[in-house]
């Protein structure tokens, strides 16, 4: 036999039975309430929430700004506007990185602590089981006694094996939101190369212009009519969706393998400039960074054949014409909305990510969703918002 304490076998058992039970709720349980750390969360949540309504307020002026007469002066605020825009999402997403680092922190100190806490009580318990059945039936001064210790080593192995779980599956979760965060920041690294390219267009807009309104008027008069018509254009689109539900952002910036971006094709207000032949082309006879220049581009990267369908309100029916089907919305399709009938010849296409019920994942270029134009932009929105979608796939 063992050489064991003067303590009664029975009276040591379910004393540290009982003090084990003890020291898992107050180890263990309370540490989980106190994971979220309301404290450190509100002040997150805090910034968090005023960097979103920062981004409203510059969706708010890049829409003023817009309604403007074209001038130079209001050419260098929209890429200001367009600048602070993409600055305080990249804001936003460090934010929400550094709250979870520090939930992340928080948790695997309490982990370490709460092995830290057990770590002496499962070394009892464990003593504890080398005590035989029949050691402890002797022990017992009846057989209710015997099963009540049973009953108690039971209870704590499970109660130990579910707050182990309980602290792994958190763990688990604060590791996932942690990966999910550094996609994040990694996306992030895209938005800061286009900040560095916004300034650089901005640069080139004062360099072309030499800072003075005549040059600027000069750069544009030749596609004055263009743009007009295409801000008229950008008004009803906004106004069918707004009419439809709004949007969910669900990603912004720019798309890594498409071709152009802000460096290759700046864009001054709507109109794409630089590009393949200098003057604005993307090379396929669209203009880069228009949405139907990256429509164009995903037909042609999901199926091999590069299209050359127009403008927006052209392709239903240039599609339509080399056997492509019209129907409802559905994963692989090209999302076409057509104002033409309210006297406007360009319209909006964006490519169909998925669907979900009434409501349409597209992802675009040239919608203006408050971080300026010529920027790709992935968003749910009501599929009830376009006018036809082309079956591709």
């Amino acid at each position: 036999m063992k050489l064991r304490t003067t303590t009664p076998a029975s009276a040591s058992l379910h004393t540290r039975v009982v003090l084990f039970v003890v020291a898992i709720f107050l180890a263990v349980l309370l540490p989980i309430q106190m994971v979220t750390r309301p404290v450190a969360a509100d002040q997150y949540d805090e910034r968090i929430s005023t960097l979103q309504k920062e981004i409203e307020a510059y969706k708010a002026e890049a829409d003023r700004l817009n309604s403007q007469a074209s001038t130079l002066q209001s050419a260098l605020a929209q890429l200001a506007t367009q600048k602070s825009t993409i600055q305080a999402q990249i804001d936003i997403n460090q934010a929400k990185h550094d709250q979870l680092v520090v939930q992340i922190a928080d948790t695997e100190k309490q982990i370490k602590d709460n092995r830290d806490a057990l770590g002496v009580t499962i070394a009892d318990l464990y003593v504890d089981d080398q005590i035989s059945p029949l050691e402890m039936l002797a022990s017992s001064t009846s057989v209710s006694d015997y099963l009540d210790k049973q009953e108690y080593r039971s209870s704590v192995r499970d109660q130990l094996s579910s707050t182990i779980t309980k602290i792994k599956e958190l763990k688990a979760q604060l590791d996932q939101q942690k990966a999910d965060v550094d996609k994040v920041l990694a996306d992030q690294k895209d938005q800061k190369a286009i900040l560095v390219a916004k300034e650089a267009e901005q640069q080139n807009l004062l360099a072309s212009t030499q800072g003075q309104e005549a040059n600027y008027q000069k750069m544009i008069s030749s596609n004055e009519a263009k743009i007009i018509e295409a801000k008229a254009t950008q008004a009803i689109i906004n106004s069918r969706i707004n009419g439809t539900g709004g949007y969910t952002l669900v990603d912004s910036g720019s798309l890594g393998d498409y071709p152009w971006n802000a460096s290759n094709c700046p864009m001054w207000g709507y109109l794409s400039t630089g590009g393949s032949n200098g003057n604005g082309g993307d090379g396929r006879g669209y203009g880069c960074r228009q949405c139907a220049s990256y429509v164009a581009w995903r037909f042609a990267k999901e199926t091999g054949i590069y299209p050359s369908w127009g403008n927006a309100v052209d392709f239903t029916s240039n599609a339509k014409s080399l056997g492509y089907v019209e129907g409802g919305p559905q994963a692989g399709s090209i999302a076409v909305m057509d104002p033409a009938s309210a006297g406007q010849s360009y319209g909006h296409v964006a490519w169909v990510e998925a669907v979900n019920g009434g409501q349409v994942l597209v992802s675009q270029y040239n919608y203006n969703y408050g971080a300026g134009y010529g920027m790709y932009s992935m968003m749910w929105l009501s599929a009830g918002a376009f006018d036809h979608y082309i079956h591709i796939l």
